[in-house]
């Protein structure tokens, strides 16, 4: 049935309203009016477009429909660091880049969501992210017990233009870590090789250090409930090397603290 469908992509487009609008709160209140706006015109859906994209193409246009979210100077609070680097990356873009890289749209399915050219969309995308990283670049601390994974994920930070201060594979070693190298972004597996949880680990970081964080889960669903405590920004496994770079980005785009950049002569490091 469509609504069982539409039922399993809320959660994915409530990550995609949060990467958006630049916190939950506000991303929920959109993804709310836009499922409103289907249940009293069931045609808006546009369903010959694909269904999801029918879907994200009417969340879009309810947030297309409050002014202030197409300009690069908005506010305060969350969108207040997203306003500050909207001043280089304008918004079109960035949706073309969240809808390939966090959300898994290939290039056809975004140019039906956005009603242009697949050329159009291809372009959108690479220009958002090559003037995103020129704003985000920072140091990430890995907390991750596989080594593999580690691996991979050190080569996806390094190939979006990070450097990683520390990788870590225990409670005590990313506390450790943290310490001896101030992150400005961690990535955190759930699931800890002594037992512990990533979560505890962060939550322990977090009473030094206030940076941004992305956690690691192969149940992204029983993070996404809309209930506090919920991470802001989630990786499922197994995971997408896009999507991956693509919430790295989104984690630093919309964070408000300072940020510790790596400098030059550890970036040649």
């Amino acid at each position: 049935m469509v609504s069982d469908e539409i039922a399993r992509l809320i959660p994915f487009l409530r990550r995609f309203a949060r990467a958006l609008s630049g916190s939950q709160k506000s991303g929920d209140a959109y993804v709310v009016v836009a499922l409103e706006t289907i249940i009293a015109e069931p045609a808006t859906l546009e369903q010959e477009r694909g269904l999801r994209a029918g879907l994200y193409r009417v969340f879009l246009k309810v947030w297309r429909a409050t002014p202030i979210n197409g300009l690069p100077d908005q506010g305060g609070g969350d969108e207040g660091a997203a306003g500050r680097n909207l001043a280089a990356v304008e918004v079109e873009p960035r949706i073309a880049f969240l809808l390939s890289a966090l959300e898994n749209f290939d290039t056809p399915e975004i140019a039906r969501t956005l009603d242009c050219s697949e050329a159009e969309a291809q372009a959108l995308i690479d220009r958002a992210a090559a003037e995103i990283v020129e704003q985000i670049r920072t140091d990430v601390l890995i907390i991750e017990d596989e080594p593999l994974i580690a691996l991979d994920l050190q080569h996806l930070v390094e190939q979006s233009g990070h450097r990683v201060s520390g990788v870590a594979r225990t409670h005590d070693d990313a506390l450790a870590a943290a310490l001896s190298s101030p992150p400005g972004l961690i990535l955190a597996d759930i699931q800890l090789a002594d037992g512990s949880s990533g979560l505890s680990a962060v939550a322990d970081i977090l009473k030094t250090f206030d940076v941004p964080v992305i956690f690691i889960t192969a149940y992204p669903e029983r993070f996404l409930t809309g209930k506090a405590p919920e991470p802001a920004f989630l990786i499922s496994k197994p995971f997408n090397p896009e999507s991956v770079k693509a919430t790295i980005a989104q984690a630093l785009f919309f964070d408000r603290r300072p940020r510790r950049e790596a400098s030059p002569s550890e970036r040649r490091a």
